[in-house]
Formats: structure tokens, sequence, C-alpha cells
């Protein structure tokens, strides 16, 4: 099947032909995130080019860093993890291998279709972060985005959508794995980061939630959180979280797994 390029006001599309109606429900999608962003990001990144890929193989093929981000993330944060953002391209399941992807349980497709959403807000926030080195393959880099995995992946997913839908996901990783860490380690930062940004969220609002996103503290995330919580003592603020945590679990479980 033929590849062509699809294209809106501010992005780019790699696809196959059959699919141009999909895509470009993507590419709209990405538009509105992008405006949606811009009120708590002054820098924006245009121009980027999304690739989409018909399954797993092809995407480990273009981003062999995936197939390990798979096996270090908790089971029920695996299903998510189906795409990769660069520096100037976003590389991601086609919008029917993701609806294939899903589970049945509620909010499973919903978190699966905004992953272009997401991964465009985790390329925003990467160039709104002077923190974060630039160059990708970098150890300075690679160590700073498994440290700060929970902010940098946390606020992505929030920010793009995909934690309002968390629920069900968020009750099974807490009935299967033992008891998460925070801020979460990195095998629960692609679902557990952007619990930690929704509390912020509801008690400070969006725009504390981009400030804690667009820094890595040098002080660490102990200091990072006691910050973006106005002062609250970290035990204080973990216990805010896991009771959040804990009724997150609640309002999503159910006996079907997600």
């Amino acid at each position: 099947m033929a590849w062509v390029e699809s294209a809106s006001p501010s992005f780019r599309a790699r696809h196959e032909s059959a699919h141009a109606d999909d895509v470009d429900r993507v590419l709209y999608s990405l538009e509105r995130r992008r405006e949606y962003l811009a009120q708590y990001f002054p820098r924006g990144v245009d121009g980027m080019s999304v690739v989409f890929h018909s399954g797993p193989a092809s995407l480990s093929i273009a981003c062999p860093m995936l197939p390990p981000a798979w096996a270090v993330a908790a089971p029920a944060a695996r299903r998510y993890i189906a795409g990769w953002s660069g520096r100037d391209e976003l590389h991601i399941l086609r919008p029917d291998a993701l609806e294939a992807r899903a589970s049945t349980v509620p909010g499973s497709l919903e978190m699966l279709a905004a992953t272009a959403s997401a991964l465009y807000a985790r390329r925003v926030i990467i160039e709104n972060n002077p923190d974060v080195p630039p160059r990708t393959t970098s150890p300075r880099r690679i160590r700073a985005e498994l440290r700060w995995a929970w902010l940098l992946d946390g606020a992505a997913r929030w920010f793009g959508g995909q934690t309002a839908h968390a629920r069900p996901a968020i009750a099974r990783r807490l009935r299967e794995g033992s008891r998460p860490a925070f801020p979460p380690g990195v095998r629960d930062a692609p679902l557990l980061g952007g619990t930690v940004i929704d509390l912020l969220v509801r008690e400070h609002g969006e725009r504390a939630a981009a400030r804690l996103a667009c820094r890595l503290h040098p002080q660490g995330r102990r200091a990072a959180l006691r910050e973006a919580f106005q002062g609250r003592a970290f035990g204080a603020t973990e216990e805010a979280w896991r009771n959040h945590l804990a009724r997150m679990a609640e309002a999503g479980s159910g006996p079907q797994n997600s």
C-alpha cells in the first residue's frame, strides 16, 4: 500500500493512503491540543512530522527504545505506551491499531486515542524545560528522563488528556502490584505520574502544574514537590496523593482487566 503525506497548519503526517481520513482526525486533534498547550507553555513546537505505524513491530523498528520501555513498565501501563516523541517526529500506532490495542473497560480506548496528543505535549514540555539536555541520545538526557519520568511523562499524559480516562488502569495497577513509590518510579511513571499532576491541578490549578513541568529542581524531587505544593511538607503531600490515588482507583474499579 502506498505511503502518502497529509498536512495541517502545524503538522505533517506520513501514513498509508487507505487511512487518510483517520489521520486527518488525528491532525485536527493535535491542532486543538496545540492551542490548549499554548495557554500554559510559551514555546510551541510547529512543523513536526507524525509517522503512523501499522503495529508494534513496525513501531519497534523505528523506535528501538520502545521494547525496553514495555518491559520495564507495570503491566497495567504497557498497552498505553503506544508511541514515541523525538525532536522533529512523533511515531505512533495507526488509529485502527490503537483501537485494537484497547481493552473493553471504560477509558481504555479514550486513553489510547489521546496518544498523539500526549506525545506532542511531552515534546512541548521538553521544549519549555531548559533543564532537560537537548541532545536526545546523550547520557545526561537519558539520566534526566529516567530520574524525572514521573514528572515528564506524568505532565505529558495529563496535559495530553490521558489521565482523565486512567481510573480503571490505575485500579488494576493497585490490585496487581506492590505499593507504588511517591513520586512514582520509572515502572509506574506512564500510568501514575499523571496522578501527581492531577492532584496539583486540583489544589493549585493548571499553571502550577505547567510551572512544575518546566523545571527539574536542582535539589531534587522532594524540593520540587514542596515548592509546587506551596511549602507543604513532602510527607503530607505523599499522604494526600495516596488518598487521591485510592479515590481514583475506587472510582475506576471493576471486574475487567484494563
